[in-house]
Protein backbone atom coordinates (compact mmCIF):
# COMPACT_ATOMS: atom_id res chain seq x y z
CA UNK A 1 0.00 0.00 0.00
CA UNK A 2 1.23 3.11 -0.77
CA UNK A 3 1.55 5.99 1.84
CA UNK A 4 -1.01 8.81 2.45
CA UNK A 5 0.04 10.38 5.49
CA UNK A 6 3.26 11.88 6.98
CA UNK A 7 4.47 12.49 3.43
CA UNK A 8 6.40 15.09 4.40
CA UNK A 9 7.34 14.84 7.82
CA UNK A 10 10.71 13.92 8.46
CA UNK A 11 10.86 13.17 12.32
CA UNK A 12 8.27 13.08 15.17
CA UNK A 13 9.47 13.48 18.71
CA UNK A 14 7.54 12.69 21.87
CA UNK A 15 7.88 15.99 24.17
CA UNK A 16 7.16 15.02 28.08
CA UNK A 17 3.57 16.29 28.65
CA UNK A 18 3.11 19.47 30.41
CA UNK A 19 2.08 17.16 33.93
CA UNK A 20 5.58 15.61 33.70
CA UNK A 21 7.19 19.22 32.87
CA UNK A 22 5.44 21.02 35.67
CA UNK A 23 6.28 18.27 38.50
CA UNK A 24 10.09 18.94 37.20
CA UNK A 25 10.06 22.88 37.28
CA UNK A 26 7.34 23.31 39.71
CA UNK A 27 6.02 26.92 41.12
CA UNK A 28 6.55 27.44 44.35
CA UNK A 29 4.36 28.70 46.66
CA UNK A 30 5.26 32.41 47.28
CA UNK A 31 5.61 32.32 43.28
CA UNK A 32 1.77 31.14 42.64
CA UNK A 33 0.51 34.04 45.52
CA UNK A 34 2.44 36.64 43.17
CA UNK A 35 1.33 35.19 40.48
CA UNK A 36 -2.65 35.56 41.53
CA UNK A 37 -1.55 39.03 43.13
CA UNK A 38 -0.31 40.58 40.11
CA UNK A 39 -2.88 38.99 38.02
CA UNK A 40 -5.67 40.75 40.18
CA UNK A 41 -3.60 44.06 40.04
CA UNK A 42 -3.88 44.29 36.33
CA UNK A 43 -7.01 42.96 36.19
CA UNK A 44 -8.21 46.12 38.82
CA UNK A 45 -6.23 48.36 36.07
CA UNK A 46 -8.57 46.71 32.94
CA UNK A 47 -11.62 47.52 35.13
CA UNK A 48 -10.46 50.82 36.20
CA UNK A 49 -10.56 50.26 39.90
CA UNK A 50 -6.70 50.57 40.01
CA UNK A 51 -5.34 54.00 38.37
CA UNK A 52 -2.23 53.18 37.71
CA UNK A 53 -0.83 53.29 34.12
CA UNK A 54 0.05 48.81 33.38
CA UNK A 55 3.39 48.84 31.55
CA UNK A 56 4.53 45.58 29.61
CA UNK A 57 8.08 46.44 28.82
CA UNK A 58 11.32 44.40 28.16
CA UNK A 59 13.19 42.90 25.22
CA UNK A 60 11.17 42.48 21.78
CA UNK A 61 11.86 38.71 22.56
CA UNK A 62 14.25 36.65 24.76
CA UNK A 63 17.58 34.93 23.06
CA UNK A 64 20.15 35.29 25.97
CA UNK A 65 18.81 34.38 29.44
CA UNK A 66 22.02 35.83 31.28
CA UNK A 67 21.05 39.06 29.37
CA UNK A 68 17.05 38.33 30.29
CA UNK A 69 17.89 38.18 33.79
CA UNK A 70 19.95 41.24 34.43
CA UNK A 71 17.19 43.43 32.15
CA UNK A 72 15.11 41.82 35.21
CA UNK A 73 17.13 42.67 37.62
CA UNK A 74 17.05 46.28 36.48
CA UNK A 75 13.44 46.57 35.95
CA UNK A 76 12.73 45.45 39.36
CA UNK A 77 14.50 48.38 40.79
CA UNK A 78 12.60 50.57 38.19
CA UNK A 79 9.11 49.05 38.91
CA UNK A 80 9.76 49.74 42.78
CA UNK A 81 10.48 53.06 42.01
CA UNK A 82 7.27 54.06 39.97
CA UNK A 83 4.69 51.36 41.42
CA UNK A 84 2.45 54.26 43.10
CA UNK A 85 1.83 55.51 39.74
CA UNK A 86 2.52 52.56 37.20
CA UNK A 87 2.66 48.58 37.25
CA UNK A 88 5.32 47.61 35.16
CA UNK A 89 5.15 44.22 33.72
CA UNK A 90 8.41 42.36 32.29
CA UNK A 91 8.15 41.20 28.64
CA UNK A 92 9.09 37.59 28.38
CA UNK A 93 8.30 36.69 24.92
CA UNK A 94 9.63 33.28 24.32
CA UNK A 95 7.57 32.46 20.67
CA UNK A 96 7.85 35.12 17.45
CA UNK A 97 5.96 35.13 14.84
CA UNK A 98 6.98 34.97 10.89
CA UNK A 99 5.51 36.30 7.47
CA UNK A 100 7.81 33.44 6.41
CA UNK A 101 10.64 32.34 7.95
CA UNK A 102 13.38 32.79 10.21
CA UNK A 103 14.25 32.23 14.38
CA UNK A 104 11.10 31.39 15.77
CA UNK A 105 12.27 32.32 19.49
CA UNK A 106 13.99 30.44 22.20
CA UNK A 107 11.15 27.56 22.58
CA UNK A 108 11.55 26.17 19.21
CA UNK A 109 15.21 26.82 18.88
CA UNK A 110 16.81 27.46 22.74
CA UNK A 111 20.57 27.07 20.92
CA UNK A 112 19.82 29.56 18.18
CA UNK A 113 21.45 27.12 15.52
CA UNK A 114 18.72 25.86 13.84
CA UNK A 115 18.76 22.51 15.84
CA UNK A 116 14.95 22.96 17.05
CA UNK A 117 15.22 21.29 20.77
CA UNK A 118 11.90 22.29 21.73
CA UNK A 119 12.08 20.31 24.96
CA UNK A 120 14.77 21.73 26.17
CA UNK A 121 13.58 25.09 25.01
CA UNK A 122 9.99 24.75 26.97
CA UNK A 123 12.71 23.58 30.08
CA UNK A 124 15.09 27.30 29.29
CA UNK A 125 11.59 29.28 29.32
CA UNK A 126 9.93 27.67 32.32
CA UNK A 127 13.48 27.88 34.54
CA UNK A 128 13.63 31.73 32.95
CA UNK A 129 9.94 32.33 33.70
CA UNK A 130 10.72 31.66 37.24
CA UNK A 131 13.85 33.12 37.95
CA UNK A 132 11.51 36.92 37.00
CA UNK A 133 8.93 35.83 39.40
CA UNK A 134 11.26 34.77 42.63
CA UNK A 135 13.08 38.70 41.57
CA UNK A 136 9.41 39.77 42.55
CA UNK A 137 8.74 40.91 38.84
CA UNK A 138 5.28 40.23 37.25
CA UNK A 139 6.03 38.56 33.25
CA UNK A 140 4.12 39.09 30.08
CA UNK A 141 4.23 36.93 26.77
CA UNK A 142 2.48 36.37 23.50
CA UNK A 143 1.05 32.81 23.13
CA UNK A 144 1.45 31.96 19.78
CA UNK A 145 1.51 28.15 19.63
CA UNK A 146 -2.48 27.03 21.41
CA UNK A 147 0.04 24.02 22.95
CA UNK A 148 2.51 26.24 24.63
CA UNK A 149 -0.04 27.20 27.28
CA UNK A 150 0.01 24.15 29.18
CA UNK A 151 3.37 24.37 29.43
CA UNK A 152 4.16 27.90 31.01
CA UNK A 153 0.71 29.48 31.01
CA UNK A 154 0.70 28.92 35.08
CA UNK A 155 3.49 31.45 35.18
CA UNK A 156 2.16 34.16 33.01
CA UNK A 157 0.74 37.03 34.31
CA UNK A 158 -0.36 38.77 31.48
CA UNK A 159 -0.76 37.86 27.92
CA UNK A 160 -1.32 39.00 24.46
CA UNK A 161 -2.17 37.77 21.20
CA UNK A 162 -0.84 39.52 18.19
CA UNK A 163 -2.06 41.47 15.03
CA UNK A 164 -1.30 38.17 12.79
CA UNK A 165 -3.55 35.88 15.52
CA UNK A 166 -6.46 38.06 16.53
CA UNK A 167 -7.81 36.56 13.42
CA UNK A 168 -7.69 33.28 14.31
CA UNK A 169 -10.29 31.11 16.09
CA UNK A 170 -7.92 29.04 17.29
CA UNK A 171 -6.69 31.86 19.45
CA UNK A 172 -9.53 32.92 20.66
CA UNK A 173 -10.43 29.63 21.57
CA UNK A 174 -7.40 28.91 23.80
CA UNK A 175 -7.55 32.91 25.36
CA UNK A 176 -11.25 32.15 26.86
CA UNK A 177 -9.60 29.69 28.65
CA UNK A 178 -6.39 31.30 29.79
CA UNK A 179 -6.35 31.94 33.71
CA UNK A 180 -4.42 35.57 33.05
CA UNK A 181 -6.15 39.13 31.53
CA UNK A 182 -4.90 39.30 27.81
CA UNK A 183 -4.63 41.90 25.33
CA UNK A 184 -5.98 41.12 21.48
CA UNK A 185 -3.43 43.79 19.30
CA UNK A 186 -5.38 45.06 16.05
CA UNK A 187 -5.25 43.72 12.91
CA UNK A 188 -2.02 43.82 10.58
CA UNK A 189 -3.68 46.67 9.04
CA UNK A 190 -4.62 48.59 11.45
CA UNK A 191 -8.01 47.58 11.48
CA UNK A 192 -9.89 47.05 14.90
CA UNK A 193 -12.85 44.87 14.05
CA UNK A 194 -10.91 41.84 14.50
CA UNK A 195 -9.76 42.47 18.26
CA UNK A 196 -12.79 43.24 18.90
CA UNK A 197 -14.84 40.84 17.56
CA UNK A 198 -12.19 38.55 19.26
CA UNK A 199 -12.54 40.07 22.77
CA UNK A 200 -16.23 39.43 22.39
CA UNK A 201 -15.54 35.69 21.30
CA UNK A 202 -12.45 35.06 23.95
CA UNK A 203 -15.42 35.66 27.07
CA UNK A 204 -17.56 33.72 25.78
CA UNK A 205 -17.85 30.29 26.80
CA UNK A 206 -15.96 27.69 24.25
CA UNK A 207 -15.77 24.07 22.94
CA UNK A 208 -12.75 23.58 20.96
CA UNK A 209 -9.77 20.53 20.67
CA UNK A 210 -6.91 20.74 22.78
CA UNK A 211 -4.20 18.93 24.54
CA UNK A 212 -4.38 17.97 28.48
CA UNK A 213 -2.06 17.66 31.09
CA UNK A 214 -1.29 14.23 30.56
CA UNK A 215 -0.14 14.92 27.36
CA UNK A 216 -3.36 13.49 24.91
CA UNK A 217 -5.94 15.35 22.64
CA UNK A 218 -8.62 16.39 24.87
CA UNK A 219 -12.00 18.24 24.22
CA UNK A 220 -11.77 21.49 26.08
CA UNK A 221 -14.89 23.36 27.49
CA UNK A 222 -13.94 26.81 28.87
CA UNK A 223 -16.54 29.53 31.02
CA UNK A 224 -14.55 32.22 28.64
CA UNK A 225 -12.21 34.90 30.12
CA UNK A 226 -13.46 38.21 31.05
CA UNK A 227 -10.57 40.07 31.70
CA UNK A 228 -9.47 41.08 27.80
CA UNK A 229 -8.69 43.95 26.37
CA UNK A 230 -7.54 45.99 22.85
CA UNK A 231 -4.48 46.81 22.02
CA UNK A 232 -3.83 49.54 19.56
CA UNK A 233 -0.37 48.78 17.58
CA UNK A 234 -0.71 50.99 14.51
CA UNK A 235 -0.56 48.71 10.66
CA UNK A 236 -0.45 49.15 7.42
CA UNK A 237 -2.55 52.34 7.34
CA UNK A 238 -0.19 54.12 10.20
CA UNK A 239 -0.37 54.74 13.80
CA UNK A 240 -2.75 54.81 16.10
CA UNK A 241 -1.90 55.74 18.90
CA UNK A 242 -3.63 59.91 18.71
CA UNK A 243 -6.52 60.82 20.51
CA UNK A 244 -8.63 60.97 17.27
CA UNK A 245 -7.85 57.25 16.78
CA UNK A 246 -8.41 56.23 20.93
CA UNK A 247 -11.80 57.85 20.78
CA UNK A 248 -12.37 55.78 18.16
CA UNK A 249 -11.48 52.67 19.61
CA UNK A 250 -13.55 53.68 22.60
CA UNK A 251 -16.25 54.34 20.61
CA UNK A 252 -15.90 51.16 19.09
CA UNK A 253 -16.02 48.63 21.90
CA UNK A 254 -18.94 50.57 23.57
CA UNK A 255 -21.14 50.22 20.84
CA UNK A 256 -20.27 46.88 20.71
CA UNK A 257 -21.18 46.36 24.80
CA UNK A 258 -17.19 46.21 25.55
CA UNK A 259 -15.57 47.86 28.54
CA UNK A 260 -13.83 50.50 27.09
CA UNK A 261 -10.23 49.53 28.05
CA UNK A 262 -7.42 50.33 25.45
CA UNK A 263 -3.46 49.67 25.98
CA UNK A 264 -1.62 51.47 23.21
CA UNK A 265 1.52 49.89 22.32
CA UNK A 266 4.01 52.75 21.27
CA UNK A 267 6.31 50.15 19.14
CA UNK A 268 5.73 48.34 16.09
CA UNK A 269 3.07 50.24 13.84
CA UNK A 270 2.69 53.19 16.28
CA UNK A 271 6.52 54.07 16.14
CA UNK A 272 6.49 53.20 12.36
CA UNK A 273 9.23 50.18 13.27
CA UNK A 274 11.72 53.05 14.02
CA UNK A 275 12.65 52.79 18.04
CA UNK A 276 13.79 55.63 17.71
CA UNK A 277 10.83 57.17 17.56
CA UNK A 278 9.26 55.40 20.54
CA UNK A 279 9.49 57.59 23.38
CA UNK A 280 7.50 60.40 22.24
CA UNK A 281 4.90 57.75 21.48
CA UNK A 282 4.86 56.46 25.10
CA UNK A 283 5.25 60.36 25.96
CA UNK A 284 1.74 61.14 23.96
CA UNK A 285 0.24 57.95 25.47
CA UNK A 286 0.95 59.04 28.66
CA UNK A 287 -0.13 62.88 28.21
CA UNK A 288 -3.54 61.79 26.89
CA UNK A 289 -3.86 59.61 30.14
CA UNK A 290 -2.77 62.22 32.16
CA UNK A 291 -5.15 64.61 30.65
CA UNK A 292 -8.24 62.50 31.66
CA UNK A 293 -8.77 59.41 29.05
CA UNK A 294 -9.18 56.62 31.65
CA UNK A 295 -9.93 54.07 28.71
CA UNK A 296 -6.22 54.31 28.17
CA UNK A 297 -5.26 51.88 30.64
CA UNK A 298 -1.61 51.01 29.49
CA UNK A 299 1.02 51.27 27.42
CA UNK A 300 3.90 49.21 25.43
CA UNK A 301 7.30 49.43 24.95
CA UNK A 302 10.05 46.84 23.50
CA UNK A 303 12.96 47.85 25.57
CA UNK A 304 16.46 46.18 25.74
CA UNK A 305 19.84 46.78 27.81
CA UNK A 306 20.98 47.94 24.26
CA UNK A 307 19.46 49.99 21.48
CA UNK A 308 18.65 49.03 18.44
CA UNK A 309 18.93 45.40 16.50
CA UNK A 310 21.44 42.96 15.32
CA UNK A 311 21.52 40.96 12.47
CA UNK A 312 20.51 37.35 12.69
CA UNK A 313 22.03 34.58 11.84
CA UNK A 314 25.54 34.89 12.55
CA UNK A 315 28.03 33.16 14.93
CA UNK A 316 26.96 33.12 18.58
CA UNK A 317 30.43 34.45 19.78
CA UNK A 318 30.20 37.71 17.99
CA UNK A 319 26.24 38.77 19.26
CA UNK A 320 26.22 42.06 21.05
CA UNK A 321 25.16 40.99 24.29
CA UNK A 322 22.14 42.87 25.33
CA UNK A 323 20.75 43.84 22.21
CA UNK A 324 17.87 42.11 20.47
CA UNK A 325 17.97 39.72 17.64
CA UNK A 326 14.24 40.39 16.39
CA UNK A 327 12.88 43.88 16.47
CA UNK A 328 15.18 46.88 17.41
CA UNK A 329 14.32 47.98 21.05
CA UNK A 330 15.39 51.32 23.24
CA UNK A 331 18.08 50.72 25.36
CA UNK A 332 18.31 50.88 29.20
CA UNK A 333 18.81 54.45 29.94
CA UNK A 334 16.08 55.59 27.19
CA UNK A 335 13.53 53.27 29.02
CA UNK A 336 14.60 54.81 32.42
CA UNK A 337 13.99 58.35 30.84
CA UNK A 338 10.46 57.52 29.41
CA UNK A 339 9.28 55.50 31.82
CA UNK A 340 10.18 57.84 34.88
CA UNK A 341 9.57 61.08 32.90
CA UNK A 342 13.04 62.59 33.15
CA UNK A 343 14.87 64.08 30.42
CA UNK A 344 18.52 64.77 29.89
Amino acid sequence: MKPVSDIHVSSNLPLPSPAEMLASLPVTEAAADFIVQSRREIREIIFGNDPRLLVIAGPCSIHDIDAGREYAERFKILADQVKDRMLLVMRVYFEKPRTTVGWKGLIMDPRLDGSNRIEEGLQVARQFLLDVLNLGVPTATELLDPITPQYIADLICWSAVGARTTESQTHRQMASGLSMPLGFKNGTLGNLEPAINAIKAATAPQTFLGVGMDGRASAVTTTGNPDCHIILRGGDSGPNFDAAHVAQAREMLVKHGLRPAIMIDASHGNCQKDHHLMPAVFAEIVRQRDAGDTSIIGAMLESNLVAGAQKFPQPLDQLVYGQSITDACIDWETTVAAITGRRG
